[in-house]
């Protein structure tokens, strides 16, 4: 065969293959088209949220809230026509918060001014009559440590880390400045300290403490002390008070208690995959939530866009070629019991899981993904960039994906994970906060997320494969 010849065959199978790549990438275009149709047009995502936040409210693990949302969730998953949908009994730590807490700021002769304040999830109480003691101010961990134990004795120490204003990704600053709440108390206990207050984790300047997990580590009963967030409002004016008069001293009030272990459950619902049943792609949000709010934006959006997608596939007709599972999960504020025993329990029963993807960033407006893959699945999963980009989705980056899935990294191997990520700018306004209610959340926001997350599903279910020999996740070219 001469060159000319191979040439033009050559030039007649690139012209085919181009002409094969575009007419995929209509069909998809189309396929895209009706997820966004069917969600904004006859949703279910926001009614969901309506029930979850306005008529069972906030969920925390171990409440009767959260085990009310467990019922209410698998039965509206059996509604939806799933192929199977059942309950994972998971143990969960039972916290309560008790009678509302109250704190002042003490100055000269005996002047009060009460500060908001809210107790640590995890946290000891104080005596019933209180803690009042003097105040130590840290800007961080390592500040603590390096002033010692002749410093921080008979203290409270008080935590007055802000998140970072210039960094525009929000979760960088609350990377940055959250292990002071997390950690604070056991690192001040080992020093003598009495107690514990952490500036909220929020770039808002309000009077609404921002609760969360904190943990005393392996620290003795005898030296865990009561661990407290106070607003940023409260916050700068105990800074304040601090400056003018060393000698200002604090009191707080609070009566929560650590009530051991009690049985939860992950929910969980699943379509079986028409080609690979075997090979399972999970969708995730977390069930249970902070007490303070309803958990509207942490983890209620999450929770209902995750049982939409399923939705969404059977409302377009779409029959998935892999088994597709809807995963709401318990425990992932205080102990990530949920994500663990999940993934522990898919080990046991030896289940192949090729993706993941979790919605745990609130409901705002969809902005993109984030990836946990290796550099060959990221570059063709930025291949796809075009087909969202009419949606106004273009920020797909390579880093995290979500709390609750990452367990699966580690059972799992080359697993592709990713993390859907809306605008983040206000979302630490409402997080851990009493002001995390359905009101804060936009309807069409929502549900624009919800057609995010079954779009990428779509996709991941047309082009990832498994390749056997090397047990690597990799997608069709």
């Amino acid at each position: 065969m001469n060159k000319s010849i191979l040439r033009a065959i050559t030039l007649v199978f690139l012209v085919a293959n181009l002409a094969f790549a575009k007419a995929q990438t209509q069909s998809d275009s189309i396929t895209l088209r009706k997820i966004y149709t069917a969600s904004l047009s006859d949703g279910n995502s926001y009614q969901w949220l309506d029930h979850l936040s306005n008529q069972i409210g906030s969920r925390l693990s171990g409440s009767h809230g959260a085990e009310v949302a467990v019922r209410w969730t698998k039965e509206e998953l059996e509604k939806v026509g799933l192929d199977n949908v059942w309950l994972q009994p998971v143990m969960v730590p039972k916290w309560v918060r008790g009678a509302p807490e109250r704190a002042y700021i003490e100055g000269d002769n005996a002047q009060i001014t009460e500060v908001p304040i809210c107790a640590l999830g995890g946290s000891v109480r104080t005596k019933t009559t209180g803690l009042k003691a003097n105040v130590v101010e840290v800007q961080g961990i390592e500040e603590l440590k390096d002033l010692g134990r002749e410093a921080i004795k008979g203290k409270i120490v008080f935590f007055n880390r802000p998140m970072a204003e210039e960094l525009i990704r929000t979760f960088q600053a609350y990377g940055g400045c959250v292990d002071q709440r997390y950690a604070g108390a056991m690192e001040a206990g080992k020093l003598g300290a009495v107690g514990v207050i952490v500036r909220s984790v929020t770039h808002s300047l309000d009077d609404l403490p921002h609760t969360g997990s904190m943990s005393y580590g392996d620290l003795p009963v005898s030296k865990r002390i009561p661990a407290a967030a106070i607003s940023t409002k409260g916050a700068e004016l105990l800074s304040t008070s601090l400056k003018l008069n060393p000698n200002t001293r604090f009191f707080y009030k609070m009566s929560c208690e650590n009530k051991g272990e009690v049985e939860s459950h992950n929910v969980i619902g699943e379509i079986t995959g028409t080609t690979f049943p075997n090979e399972y792609m999970v969708i995730g949000g977390h069930l249970d939530s902070w007490d303070l709010g309803d958990g509207s934006h942490d983890d209620g959006a999450g929770v209902v866009q995750s049982m939409e997608v399923l939705r969404l596939m059977k409302a377009i007709d779409y029959r998935p070629k892999h088994s597709i599972r809807v995963v709401l999960f318990m425990n992932e504020e205080n102990g990530l019991r949920g994500g663990r025993k999940y993934a522990a329990e898919a080990k046991r029963n030896k289940e192949n899981h090729i993706f993941a993807l979790e919605s745990d960033s609130g409901g705002f407006t969809p902005r993109g993904f984030s990836f946990d893959s290796d550099e060959a699945n990221f570059k063709q999963v930025e291949s796809w960039k075009s087909l969202f980009e009419p949606y106004l989705i273009h920020d797909f980056t390579q880093g995290g994906s979500g709390a609750d899935i990452g367990p699966l990294k580690d059972t799992n191997d080359g697993i592709v994970l990713a993390g859907l990520r809306p605008d983040s700018q206000r979302y630490f306004d409402h997080h851990h906060a009493a002001n995390d209610t359905f009101d804060a959340v936009n309807k069409r926001e929502l549900e624009l997320g919800a057609a995010t997350m079954t779009s990428l599903v779509y996709l991941m279910d047309n082009y990832i494969e498994k390749t056997v020999i090397s047990s690597n996740t990799k997608l069709k070219d």
